[in-house]
């Protein structure tokens, strides 16, 4: 017996048992969503969902070598995924075998504060109060000062935050401008010598980790070091995300 239509963020309507009793999520944020919001239903997640901490599930690989074996064997109702984070070959192959796959694929705040609130809604059937609680945190424009930045998010090749990413579009509303939000890609290759200009380089610790002695000897102007899982991550981490964000970008 399948739910009413369930539609996720590629406009694919996605067969849901009436109730979902069992997820394999292969999203780090999205797991910790579902931990934060029903913890019985996970029964698998990536090596890389690490919060909560004593999230005690199968493993099934990483977001992109998922083991698709081990997620067909766990039966699960529902496999949620990424549009950026996984690749869509291995969601077809899983969609191939005969598994639900929820896609999420939010570009901003808003988006994803809808993203989660639509996922949720159709896997534990609820809205959290956590994810009301982000909405209050988020709904406030930013009013201050504005500066200029470039968003490192790997070396060896160096690449950065280009358009259309929800990191780039969560630090605007802390009154931070990507300045290469007008790049033709989401994740453009960078030469250090030819940048636009900028006011501050912002060096998350994830997906690569930057820290105060790795990353910022590369650049002339003044950098700050900051939390890759509260810039990058969408789930309950975004009720904090606003103010220690804040805090960190206020020491660059």
């Amino acid at each position: 017996m399948t739910s009413a239509v369930a539609v996720d963020d590629l406009e694919v309507v996605v067969p849901l048992p009436a109730e979902v009793a069992r997820v394999v999520s292969i999203v780090p944020s999205l797991t910790e969503a579902i931990a934060a919001t029903h913890p019985q239903l996970l029964i698998g997640a990536t090596d890389w969902c690490t919060h909560p901490a004593d999230l005690d599930v199968t493993r099934v690989r990483g977001t992109k070598n998922p083991d698709v074996d081990t997620i067909r064997a766990l039966a699960p109702d529902v496999v949620i995924a990424n549009a950026e984070e996984n690749r869509a070959a291995d969601l077809d192959t899983l969609r191939a075998a005969g598994l639900a796959v929820w896609v999420t694929a939010p570009t901003t705040v808003p988006e994803a504060l809808d993203s989660l609130d639509r996922m949720l809604l159709a896997v534990t059937g609820e809205t959290p109060d956590w994810l009301k609680r982000a909405r209050a945190v988020w709904a406030a424009p930013y009013e201050g000062s504005r500066r200029r930045a470039v968003v490192p998010i790997w070396r060896r090749p160096w690449m950065a935050l280009g358009r259309d990413t929800f990191a780039g579009d969560l630090l605007s509303r802390l009154g931070v401008d990507n300045v290469l939000t007008d790049s033709p890609d989401r994740y453009p290759r960078i030469d250090l010598h030819g940048l636009p200009a900028y006011d501050v380089v912002v060096l998350p610790d994830e997906p690569y980790a930057f820290s105060p002695s790795d990353g910022p000897e590369a650049f002339e102007g003044p950098s700050v070091c900051v939390s890759g899982r509260y810039l990058t991550w969408y789930g309950p981490s975004l009720v904090a995300a606003r103010d220690l964000l804040t805090a960190q970008l206020a020491a660059g």
